[in-house]
């Protein structure tokens, strides 16, 4: 969400009048990620998101787009894209590919308890569930392949010790995903990015989940590693924290228990999760593009979480 390209409210106005959204009051640049450029913008009708995408391409969008339709329309607190009088839900600002979502009430909670552990197993397996009859698909774009692809180009700005580690992790992942027990996870459309800072909270409530960005069709487990990857550690040390951990995983089995496949294979999706945002965060902190707001992610965070996954496996 750091600026890549700057609008003008002249710009931004004449979409939110094509979406007819009111008149523009304020515009602002939204500080933090790294993957879009986007901004607060004010109506006389309400409080809105507008995101230019960057990465992602016109053909790409719709899966994503219509996919946060589809869950809001099943009930979920996500983004709803707003839509031109023929139904469009993408558009075009800049040359860029573009949207315009609701703005959801409610903060991010940085410091998590038990309580909101909670509510987000329990919404994560609403989502899961509610995507089942969405009748769109397009793969996870940072999986198992990009991994592959990615690791030699990271390599070089790794010691020894690093090296070995996402090598030695890559390899364990291919032979995983080759498995029968692989094979027999359950999948659907994910979130796949469903850390702190993408949940909104207002009083406790869960309000939110948003920036479906990374979104795509692969294992529920594989969601379920990267939320609690997030939620249920210590970001200082990457270190387990087993209350919360239980907490997310006994909300979520209420509304949609797991499959024996998942119990055997949590601890190596936690690996997986902690490898993906290792490996994306080495290549974002390596490989910058220019933003007005950039600030790139600390990549050894999940360094250390990979090798606390690996110390302490993660167990239901």
């Amino acid at each position: 969400m750091a600026v890549y390209t700057e609008v003008s409210p002249e710009a931004a106005q004449q979409l939110l009048h094509q979406l007819n959204l009111g008149e523009l009051s304020a515009l602002r640049g939204i500080e933090g990620g790294i993957e879009n450029t986007n901004y607060f913008a004010t109506t006389s009708e309400g409080e809105w998101v507008l995101t230019l995408f960057e990465r992602l391409t016109f053909e790409q969008l719709p899966f994503y787009l219509q996919m946060m339709k589809h869950l809001a329309q099943h009930g979920i607190p996500v983004p709803d894209p707003a839509a031109t009088a023929d139904g469009t839900i993408l558009h075009r600002v800049c040359g860029k590919p573009a949207a315009v979502v609701n703005r959801l009430r409610g903060q991010s909670v940085l410091a998590p308890a038990v309580l909101h552990c909670t509510a987000v197993g329990d919404m994560l397996a609403r989502m899961h569930l509610a995507g089942r009859d969405f009748a769109l698909s397009q793969p996870n774009l940072r999986g198992l392949a990009w991994w592959n692809e990615t690791v030699p180009v990271v390599q070089p700005h790794l010691d020894a010790s690093q090296s070995a580690l996402i090598r030695a992790e890559l390899a364990y992942q291919n032979h995983v995903a080759a498995s029968s027990l692989y094979r027999a996870l359950p999948r659907g459309p994910v979130h796949a990015d469903l850390f702190r800072d993408n949940v909104l909270f207002d009083h406790d409530q869960l309000t939110g989940f948003f920036d479906f960005y990374f979104a795509g069709v692969d294992t529920w487990l594989f969601d379920i590693a990267v939320c609690m990857n997030d939620w249920c550690i210590d970001l200082a040390t990457g270190a387990h924290d087993p209350a919360r951990a239980q907490a997310l995983l006994t909300a979520y089995a209420r509304v949609r228990p797991l499959a024996a496949a998942e119990r055997q294979l949590l601890p190596a999706m936690a690996r997986a999760g902690a490898l993906r945002f290792w490996l994306s965060r080495l290549w974002d902190y390596h490989l910058p593009r220019e933003a007005s707001m950039l600030k790139a992610h600390d990549p050894t965070h999940f360094e250390r979480v990979l090798r606390e996954r690996l110390a302490h496996p993660l167990l239901p």
